[in-house]
Formats: structure tokens, sequence, C-alpha cells
């Protein structure tokens, strides 16, 4: 349709101005300060800032990058849609969210663009409009909103200043008592929209969006949201902070990536290794090292776009079916496919020398060289097996499994041949991206000295994680009392140790409880009496009387005068 093709060129040229526009700034260290005054109260006044600097512009870059492609491939994979364009409007606005929240340095204006990603996160996990996605788009809408409250609550905390633009603020924030409250509430906030534990349930259930949002989200707007306003906030954070976000993130990337090596839904694979990611991202921002976790921000929102893209051709062509166990010999049938899914799974996995490679055992070399204890290297190097386990997993499942489906007659790269324009457009970029960045970003190649066995555990890790995946994808399954414990367990890990259930039941029934006994008490009961049935009783009586004092108004009028006439004669 034109719009997507008009969409795709708009962003597409705004994605090559503003990367090289990025490069321009980098070059030569430069940063623009755009402020403009909207209102001023008394001491108080509401302005309009825009941070121009190299992070802002090259993120802003790979966001449009991203989405322009999104938006080509949702051309075929939403073909026939009714309202086509509403998704592709509903797009625009999501992007649009995101632009806003990065180029402000204003906690208002901030919470503007993540307000925005929320509500229309919420219209695009609900845009099949089915019970399933319904929840799922409440339970990503009043997750978030915790956060849009803390940062409202940051925003509260502000109006003791002259202003809401956090910059201003970066010597005294360590010391100062309300400050550092607003650093708590940044913090809470990006745990929320990042989905850390105990906030993480929100994300697995967001698979119930069309692949192209699942796409775009996961790679650069809605869960990078989180972590990019940390690595804004990150000079105000103290000690303590960063070693509480530390054991967060660590404990969610351990269980994320359990979950994903459990789990047979091949949309919410990806999802929990989006978590496991993000989970690791926070990590290294939490040892400090800011420049890094934006370079693994920005290559893992191209091969993380890749894999969804992928994973959303195969599950279109094999007739909306998501579950792995039915996958199998895909490789021979759409072999194009598979190629970019399975170089996208292994610039995940970090294998030398793509894109993931470059940031990946960069950010295993600096935690190795930390000093933060064992039990935290030994549960980091846990998590990035468990990352190349759930990887080689997928990969086998569909590409090496014997064809497990009843219907091969739609199988074919010939089906989806926009879809694979986007798809070629990424796979590229998921190759040499890490090198190209690696140079531009870093003006002095990063290299850490460490020990050969240090040196050589990234790599023992990803060979013991490539043989744990393939013995788990071989797993047979037996019914018996061992095989049931086992599914008990399992269970529990997949829904990331019961984290759905504590979120909806284990806080909603209080209130669904107390919101009943309103209903019946007040809605049913008092206000029923006093009010709406009681009160149209009353109107009515007094309308029928007022209705026969008109239809006998002559004989009243007089009985009124002789009774009137009988008090004077009995009474004066």
């Amino acid at each position: 349709m034109l719009s997507c093709n008009l969409q795709f060129l708009i962003f597409m040229f705004f994605s090559n101005s503003l990367y090289l526009l990025g490069l321009y700034f980098l070059n030569f260290n430069m940063e623009i300060y755009i402020e403009y005054e909207i209102l001023s109260l008394n001491s108080s006044s509401i302005v309009f800032i825009i941070l121009l600097d190299w992070v802002s512009l090259v993120f802003m870059s790979f966001v449009f990058f991203i989405s322009s492609l999104v938006i080509k491939y949702s051309d075929e994979y939403m073909y026939g849609d009714k309202k086509l364009k509403r998704f592709i409007w509903l797009m625009v606005l999501f992007v649009f969210s995101m632009m806003l929240m990065i180029l402000s340095p204003n906690l208002v204006s901030i919470l503007l663009g993540w307000d925005g990603l929320g509500l229309v996160s919420f219209g695009l996990v609900n845009y099949y409009q089915n019970i399933k996605s319904y929840n799922a788009s409440m339970l990503t809408a009043l997750t978030n909103r915790i956060g849009d409250a803390a940062i409202l609550m940051g925003v509260a905390f502000l109006m003791n200043y002259s202003g809401w633009t956090f910059s201003s603020y970066l010597e005294i924030m360590k010391t100062e008592q309300f400050l550092i409250m607003v650093s708590l509430f940044v913090i809470m906030a990006a745990m929320t929209k990042s989905a850390q534990i105990p906030f993480s349930s929100w994300l697995p259930a967001a698979m119930a969006a069309p692949t192209p949002v699942s796409s775009l989200v996961h790679s650069s707007t809605l869960v990078t949201a989180g972590v990019y306003l940390l690595i804004r906030f990150s000079y105000l954070f103290s000690h303590n902070m960063f070693y509480f976000l530390l054991l967060v993130s660590l404990t969610t990337m351990y269980a994320a990536s359990i979950a994903a090596n459990l789990e047979y839904d091949l949309k919410k694979i990806i999802a929990l290794s989006t978590l496991s990611q993000l989970g690791m991202m926070i990590t290294i921002l939490s040892l400090g090292e800011v420049d890094l976790v934006f370079f693994h921000l920005l290559i893992h929102a191209f091969f993380k776009a890749l894999l969804f893209m992928c994973a959303g051709a195969i599950i279109h062509n094999l007739g909306n079916c998501q579950d792995i166990r039915y996958m199998g010999g895909v490789i021979y049938f759409m072999p194009l496919t598979c190629v970019c899914f399975n170089i996208s799974n292994f610039a995940l996995c970090g294998l030398p020398f793509l894109s993931g490679f470059y940031s990946k055992d960069l950010i295993a070399e600096f935690l190795s060289g930390d000093s933060s204890g064992f039990s935290i290297y030994l549960l980091f190097y846990i998590s990035v097996g468990l990352t190349v386990s759930y990887s080689m997993r997928v990969s086998y499942f569909v590409n090496l499994k014997e064809v497990n489906y009843i219907s091969l007659m739609y199988l074919s790269d010939n089906n989806n041949k926009i879809m694979l324009k986007g798809m070629v457009g990424l796979v590229y970029l998921v190759i040499v991206k890490g090198s190209m960045l690696m140079w531009l970003l870093f003006s002095t190649p990063p290299f850490l000295l460490l020990p050969s066995l240090m040196k050589l555990m990234t790599l023992s890790m990803i060979g013991m994680g490539a043989y744990f995946g393939y013995e788990l994808s071989c797993m047979k399954h037996t019914y018996s009392n061992k095989s049931m414990k086992f599914y008990k367990l399992s269970s529990f890990l997949v829904n990331l140790w019961n984290m759905p259930i504590l979120s909806t039941f284990g806080l909603n029934s209080y209130f669904l409880r107390l919101s009943k006994m309103y209903n019946k008490k007040f809605d049913y009961g008092w206000l029923e009496y006093y009010g709406s049935k009681n009160l149209f009783k009353l109107i009515k009586k007094f309308s029928k009387l007022f209705q026969l004092f008109m239809r006998n108004h002559l004989k009243l009028f007089f009985l009124v005068v002789f009774i009137w006439i009988l008090v004077i004669l009995v009474f004066f």
C-alpha cells in the first residue's frame, strides 16, 4: 500500500540523516541544547528542552531504520487486514513517543513520551481484540503505569527546585535527600519498562500482539526505554543503587534464560531472550560501563528485530502455529528465511565474528575484571551458557528436527517476498555492524588483560551451553512420576517463578473483592435505594400529584378561595 511505502521512505530518510549527524557530533564532541519556555509561573517555569548529542542522534537513527523495515515487513505480514492504516499509524505514534523520550532531558516531557509508549502499546497488544489480547494489554498497561506513577513522583519531588531538567542537578543529586528519592523513582520506572523482576510478567504476555509489533517493541522502543533512561541518569546513582540494580538484573537474566530453555512457544522464547539481554545490559551498567551498555543496546536492536521478523515469517507460513514441536525441517522449504534466522541466532549467542560477539565478549571480560564476588561471576556465566543453550535448542527444533507439520503446501520463501526484503536489509548489518560501531564509538579499542582461564571461560560456557541445548532438544518425554515432577518444576520456571500469578491473582484479588463489596453494598444497595430507583418513584408520585392539580385547577382554585373566606369569617 502507498501509506506503508511512504512511511518506509520517510523513516529511512530520517534514519540516514540522523546517523550521519550523530557521527559528526561524535567526531567533534558536540552537543546542542535547545530550550523553549512555554509558561513561567512564580519561581517555576515550564520549559520544553531538546538535547542533541551523539547518543540521542545515533539511537534515533537506529529506531527509525528498524521501524522503516518493520513497516515494510508489515505491508505483507498484515496483508488483507481491514485496519492496516490504523495499524501503521499506531506504529508511527509508537516511534514518535520514543523520539520524545530520547530527545528530552526534562522529566515532564520524558513522562509524555513514556506515557505515550504505554498508551500506544495497549492499543497494539490489543490489536486482535480477543480475550487473550485484552488480558495481555491490560497487564502491560497497568505494569507500565507503576513506572508512570514513579516518574510523576519524581516530577513532584523536583517541584522544590527551579525546574524539571535533571541534568541541572548532577552535582548535588547524590547528597540531596529529595534528589536521592528522584533517583530511586527513576530506577523503579526503568525496572517496570524494561521488565526486571518483579515486573517481568508483562513481557511474555505482550506476545499476543502482531509479530511486527513484537519486532519493534523488543528491539528498539518500549523495553529499551528503561535501559536508555538508566544510561541518561547513570551519573546520578550511588554505589548502593548500582549494587541493587546488579542483583535485580542478574536474577532477571538467570530466570529468563532458564525459562527460555523450557518454553515451546517460539515468540515467547525470543521474548524471554530479550528479557535475558536486558538483564545483561543493566548488569554491566551497574558496574559503571555506560558506553558498553549503549554499544550492546544498539547491536541487540538489529539482531533481535531480525529474529522476530524471521520467526514471524515461519509462523505466517505454518498457518499461525507458534509451537516449535510442530516445526522441523523448515530449512528445506524456506532456506533464505532460515539462514537469516540462524545468523541472528548466532549473533545472539555471541559467535565470533558476528555483531553480537563484539559487545558480549567485552561485557563478559569487563565483568571478569570486576571484583563484585564469585557468586555474581558464576551466575553471569551460567546465564551466558544458557543463552547459547536456548538458541541452539530453537535452531535444532526449527531446522534439524524431523518434519512434524500436517501440511507443507504453504511453506516457501516465495510466499513472503516483501517480508524477505525487510529481513535481508537487516542481515548485512547483523554481520558487520558490530565491528563498524566498535571502530566508531570507541576512540581507543578496549583491551583487558585477564588470566588465560578467565579468557577461555566465555568460550567454554558457549560450548557447554550448545551441548546442553542439544541434549535438551533430544530429550524424550515419558509419562511417569519423575516426568510429572519435572513438568511441575518446568512450569514453575517457565512462568518466571510464578511471576504472572503473583502480578495478577496475587495482587488484584483483594481489589476485586473490595470492588465487589462496594458494588453490592453501594451501587446495588444504599445508592440504589436513595438514588435511581427511589428517586424515580418519588418523581413519579410528584408528577402524578402535579397532574391532578393541573387537571382540576379551576375547582381547586374555587376550593382554596372558599376556605380562605371561611377562615376570615371564623377568626376575624
